[in-house]
């Protein structure tokens, strides 16, 4: 079977090498300089690359996916799972599989719900669209834990990207926090406590974090409105300290969502 791969930054390569790895005949397209993995045909055109593919993976910035996807559709076999790998909004995967289906080809939207370096081809995802169910079909042999989770391009991109406001913004709250740590000469004390707090977390703490707000919604507003006068104070400027402040002021008109039981 042949793969094609668009991009081999970093997750494309790890991802090109996978497959490799795992005995598929794997060619790929970059125009950048980057360096092409052992086992994979690099070529200089992109209509090229898709020649005789089952399956086109396009691993690239979101805001090169449309031209990604465009620059060889001609050329793309009938019959070929085209995958986009890119993190973007749902309404621009849907936009994809519309191009897509211009050329009636099956369109896969893919999620990747961890990391890929350390995973590679392992990497865990989801993946929605025309194209899912024919796409997990080949992957998940080869050794990828994908799921197809419906045929609405989009779907898996949603799911990530909620996950995202969170994981993401925790990781800026630490970096935010941090500095302000390391302001007030407190960085060891502070990662130590904030170490425990997460060590220890599981659903019943989550739920706390969530319900016991609506109850001190005002209590926790006053004292996060003093934090980011601190961070203020320390020279670091509070920006998701202020969020937090304004999410605050909002809970007593706006409620809570309500949290699975």
């Amino acid at each position: 079977m042949r793969f094609t791969v668009f991009g081999l930054g970093e997750a494309g390569s790890l991802i090109a090498a996978g497959l490799v790895a795992a005995g598929q005949d794997v060619r790929a397209y970059d125009p950048a300089g980057v360096p092409t993995p052992t086992g994979v045909e690099r070529v200089d055109d992109p209509r090229v690359a898709v020649a005789d593919a089952a399956v086109v993976l396009a691993l690239t910035a979101s805001a090169d996916a449309p031209t990604a996807l465009r620059q060889a559709l001609d050329e793309i076999p009938a019959a070929a799972i085209y995958a986009d790998l890119s993190t973007s909004a749902a309404i621009a995967k849907r936009q994809l599989a519309e191009l897509a289906a211009t050329r009636e080809l099956a369109f896969a939207d893919v999620a990747l719900m961890s990391i890929v370096l350390g995973n590679g081809l392992r990497t865990p995802a989801l993946t929605s669209g025309s194209g899912a169910a024919a796409l997990e079909a080949v992957m998940a042999p080869l050794g990828m834990p994908i799921e197809a989770i419906g045929a609405q391009a989009g779907d898996a991109a949603t799911r990530k990207l909620l996950r995202s406001v969170v994981i993401k913004g925790l990781a800026a709250l630490l970096i935010e926090a941090m500095h302000a740590a390391e302001a007030a000469g407190f960085a060891d004390e502070t990662w130590q406590n904030l170490v425990d707090q997460f060590t220890v977390a599981d659903g019943m703490f989550l739920r706390r974090m969530v319900e016991g707000t609506g109850q001190h919604a005002v209590r926790r507003l006053h004292e996060m409105e003093a934090a980011a006068e601190l961070l203020t104070d320390l020279g670091v400027e509070p920006i998701m300290t202020r969020s937090t402040v304004e999410n605050l002021r909002r809970v007593p008109t706006e409620g809570l969502p309500p949290l699975p039981r």
